[in-house]
């Protein structure tokens, strides 16, 4: 019982946690990078170390690559999810995986130009929380009125 137990739950826990840390990691070591144009030496070597990739301007482009990027790193940890909890925790109908693949992709699909879409509207119609012109306040920061 207890190795039927160890094989059912906790090797999975285990796979799915290194598999979340992993990716973490992975993103954690891309914010790390260094910036593009700037070029240092790796140690001891002599050789340049390789810097992230040239990232679009500020505004819709980057919002779109970081949007794309960020569905499909989630999309691919999903499937590695899915595959690994099918053939090592549970054996359903042989449509499974197929049926995980394809409706994962759909949603995929249809949310990220939603999001989009409402990204677009949410900013043309200002709808972003203190993105207008302050209002000067009659309290100096004191808190004791102006006269």
């Amino acid at each position: 019982m207890p190795s039927q137990l160890i094989r059912q739950d906790l090797v999975p826990i285990v796979i799915g946690y290194l598999l979340v840390m992993g990716t973490l990691a992975v993103g954690l070591r891309m914010l790390r990078r260094p910036a593009p144009g700037s070029r240092r030496l790796a140690s001891g070597s002599g050789r340049p170390v390789l810097g992230s990739l040239r990232r679009p301007a500020p505004g819709w482009p980057r919002l779109i690559v970081h949007l794309l990027a960020t569905a499909a790193g989630g999309y691919l940890t999903l499937m590695a999810v899915v595959i690994l909890y099918y053939y090592g925790v549970v054996r359903v109908g042989s449509q499974f995986v197929p049926s995980a693949v394809t409706g994962c992709a759909l949603l995929l699909g249809l949310s990220v130009p939603v999001f989009i879409a409402a990204s677009w509207l949410a900013e043309r119609r200002g709808g972003r929380a203190g993105a207008g012109p302050r209002r000067r306040s009659r309290r100096d920061p004191s808190g004791t009125a102006k006269r």
